[in-house]
């Protein structure tokens, strides 16, 4: 049978989307995991770039280290968590395979965000100023609205590779949709492995467009002009600009 079949006979097998390693079930934990993974990567990574971004000081080493993390291989750091787990008696699977995600996730974050926020146009921020905002009231109501764009499409690079690498946790014994493809691979069931294969590309699709979608929604204006840039990766800061200062006109 060809492996299209494979594939076909395994989805539309009841019993396989059901039960404790069925695919609703395994579906619902890789969701879960990843999730958590983004938001601890936020909370993370967010604080001292829009900080950082806001101040104009400090970003070079903090951006030097961060570099240095996305340096590191996701699977390494998977395999320095994995004995270490074991060693805080945190067990396998979960913890293994969070720490790594987490890691992982930190680097589109912080670099969006610290961009968004120092690439704000100077011009909007001295008129801000004029008016007599304070420096929060600066952060608040002008930096952050304009760096929005930069900090959606961070946490959306990060969300996708979050929900790709997640695979990696079967290896280290998560039962998620990579426990599909380290299944099949061992028992020589193509359908199972493509099933594995196919649930987390559409998963990360579907991250894609959301995240894309958030990102619209968000900055209505960027879709009528070209005022702001999106790095994805890199270190440049581009320069910003937006509509008017939030709640103000500026002249």
């Amino acid at each position: 049978m060809d492996a299209l079949g494979e594939l076909w006979d395994f989805l539309s097998t009841e019993s396989n989307w059901w039960g404790r390693n069925g695919i609703a079930t395994r579906t619902w934990a890789h969701v879960r995991i990843s999730v958590l993974a983004l938001v601890l990567s936020a909370a993370i990574a967010i604080p001292p770039a829009v900080v950082l971004g806001h101040i104009k000081r400090g970003g070079l080493a903090a951006v030097s280290v961060v570099n240095i993390g996305r340096a590191l291989p996701s699977f390494g750091i998977l395999a320095l968590a994995f004995p270490l787990s074991i060693q805080l008696g945190l067990g396998l699977g979960f913890w293994p395979t969070l720490v790594p995600l987490v890691f992982l996730g930190i680097p589109p974050i912080f670099m969006n965000a610290y961009t968004g926020v120092r690439g704000v146009d100077p011009g909007v921020v001295e008129s801000a100023n004029g008016m007599g905002l304070t420096a929060r009231q600066v952060l608040w109501q002008v930096e952050l609205p304009i760096a929005i764009p930069l900090m959606v499409t961070g946490l959306r690079v990060s969300a996708v590779q979050i929900v790709a690498t997640a695979t990696l946790g079967a290896l280290v014994g998560f039962s998620a949709l990579g426990s599909f493809i380290t299944e099949g691979i061992a028992q020589f069931d193509d359908g199972k492995m493509l099933t594995g294969g196919l649930l987390v590309a559409l998963l990360a699709i579907l991250t894609e467009v959301g995240f894309s979608l958030l990102e619209r929604s968000l900055t209505p204006w960027s879709r009528s002009r070209r005022g702001t840039e999106i790095v994805d990766e890199g270190s440049e800061t581009p320069t910003q600009t937006a509509p008017a200062v939030p709640g103000r006109t500026v002249t």
